[in-house]
């Protein structure tokens, strides 16, 4: 048998469920949503290691011991990492994506420099996206306008021709792209070269930036170092501008455990960003 390059064989398999809360269980629908949605509201989606210049890597060493270990959250490479590989230890038939967040027909969308999962199971095709700002709650079906209740947020999968994926949100002015995934290969060292670039190139928006995000209960907060937005299925989104002092009481609402040496670095970073 050939080895595996993701090297899945490493992962604490029962560290990392017990962070979620939840048992191993036989791969089935089920049993990945229900993963799926526990990682969501467990982890944050957030910059914060990239903005303290202390970001680990994204092998799977440092981000089981960053999430399963300390509870801490990250981005879409380090979400879709452990993820990939905890479903393939489960018995999943898992496949890896990179993808390019935006809107190409809005100028806004950017290299590849976003990463996914795919799950084929029971012959369907199932899009895992656990890293992304605002992302999906559970899998959504792979399927050109697939569309996707994740609690009151819709969400519409499209095909965008030549083997690439639309992942559509439904917000006031109406359906958004978020992402376009491809269907291009993807290997271990692809993922380093994209964490590379996303955190550690000048004028980056991960390094010129605060992003703090988390699915709670009937809501979804966003927090940057200048604003906070809370969205609720149904409701006007609340977009207001971050007061002083408040950061500090997000994260612990958001529950991001941090050493207090790494929250005093982290507001004064964030003060410095103005």
């Amino acid at each position: 048998m050939a080895a595996d390059p993701w090297e899945t064989e490493r992962l604490d398999l029962t560290g990392y469920l017990a962070r979620l809360g939840i048992p191993a269980r036989e791969p089935s629908r089920h049993a990945l949503d229900e993963l799926h949605e526990a990682h969501v509201r467990t982890f944050t989606f957030d910059n914060i290691d990239v903005l303290l210049e202390q970001h680990p890597g994204v092998g799977l060493d440092a981000v089981q011991a960053k999430f399963a270990g300390r509870g801490r959250g990250g981005y879409c490479f380090e979400h879709a990492t452990i993820v990939a590989a905890a479903l393939q230890r489960l018995g999943y038939d898992v496949v890896r994506h990179l993808g390019r967040v935006g809107d190409p027909a809005a100028g806004t969308q950017q290299g590849r420099s976003h990463m996914v999962v795919e799950v084929r199971l029971d012959g369907r095709r199932l899009l895992c996206d656990p890293g992304f700002g605002m992302g999906l709650l559970r899998p959504a079906p792979l399927t050109d306008g697939a569309e996707s209740d994740q609690d009151g947020w819709p969400y519409r999968v499209v095909s965008a021709g030549d083997g690439l994926w639309g992942l559509q949100r439904y917000r006031e002015a109406g359906w958004e792209l978020a992402h376009t995934t491809d269907e291009f290969e993807v290997k271990p060292i692809d993922i380093v070269m994209s964490h590379h670039y996303t955190s550690t190139f000048p004028g980056i928006h991960f390094r010129s930036g605060l992003m703090v995000g988390k699915h709670l209960p009937g809501r979804h907060v966003m927090v940057t170092h200048q604003t906070v937005t809370v969205r609720s299925p149904g409701e006007p989104t609340e977009h207001r501008a971050l007061r002083d002092g408040e950061l500090a009481e997000w994260l612990r609402v958001l529950e991001v455990p941090l050493t207090a040496d790494e929250e005093a670095r982290l507001l004064e970073r964030v003060a410095a960003l103005g």
